[in-house]
């Protein structure tokens, strides 16, 4: 795999941001970067442990990660920051079923984790999923960026850079249910839950590593966002540009006002 080259590319504090001519070039090279550290990794400790983001933005990351060469899937473990509260179990929506038709299936990692959206009690679902998390650090995290600026669901409205808790049930904001129609995964925001279980912002920030893949028109506000408001909570990714190790990556689109 010959790695995509970046328009361009700039630091906005500890960001390092990459802008690409396509989508499939942004989602090639993310997928380059994100194997080559798992290879590096895999000499150094016996597992890595990676969360992956499960939304359509990922596609391009995903599909390139899958057919990446030299990966020994045997050592991977791989979890998900997110999944929606009060879906049936085969529901196609469930991002539990969008990384295991995506990726899981396709390169086996040696162990996965679901966030189990069916759970009877949400907060005890919560609690066990943290325990998983909690065993090991976590090197890697695949993420994305919402319309509301948001990472996994951390909605401005819920979320909190000093949360006390790895794993949280919230309740979903407008703009992120009706980004779910946008997505084409619901036909209108009605069908669209209106709560959710995942891993709070302080549970992402602790990866090692970052790789943040955001493309689309409906991503220019938010990464404008990301890059040039001040860093809160009305913002939720804006907090990146404190991580030291945490990479952006646009394309064309996305990366339209900045």
């Amino acid at each position: 795999m010959v790695r995509p080259v970046p328009m361009r590319s700039f630091q906005v504090e500890q960001l390092n941001v990459q802008v690409y001519a396509s989508r499939a070039e942004m989602g090639e090279a993310a997928a380059f970067d994100v194997a080559e550290r798992i290879r590096q990794l895999i000499r150094e400790q016996k597992r890595v442990r990676i969360v992956f983001a499960a939304a359509p933005s990922q596609n391009e990351f995903l599909a390139a990660l899958g057919v990446a060469p030299g990966i020994d899937w045997s050592r991977v473990e791989a979890f998900h920051m997110d999944e929606y509260l009060g879906l049936a179990e085969e529901a196609p929506q469930r991002f539990g079923h969008f990384l295991r038709t995506r990726l899981f299936e396709r390169v086996k990692p040696g162990r996965v984790e679901y966030i189990n959206g069916s759970a009877t009690d949400a907060e005890a679902e919560c609690e066990r999923y943290a325990r998983l998390l909690a065993e090991c650090p976590v090197d890697i995290v695949c993420a994305g960026i919402g319309e509301n600026g948001h990472m996994a669901f951390n909605d401005p409205p819920v979320a909190d850079f000093n949360d006390p808790k790895v794993v949280k049930v919230v309740t979903l904001d407008e703009v992120c249910r009706m980004q779910q129609v946008h997505d084409g995964a619901f036909a209108s925001i009605e069908e669209v839950p209106r709560q959710a279980i995942s891993l709070t912002m302080p549970a992402l920030m602790a990866a090692q590593r970052i790789y943040c893949i955001v493309p689309g028109p409906t991503k220019t506000v938010a990464v404008r966002k990301t890059l040039k408001d001040p860093i809160s909570t009305a913002c939720p990714a804006t907090i990146m540009r404190r991580h030291p190790h945490a990479v952006l990556y646009l394309d064309r689109e996305s990366a339209a006002q900045v």
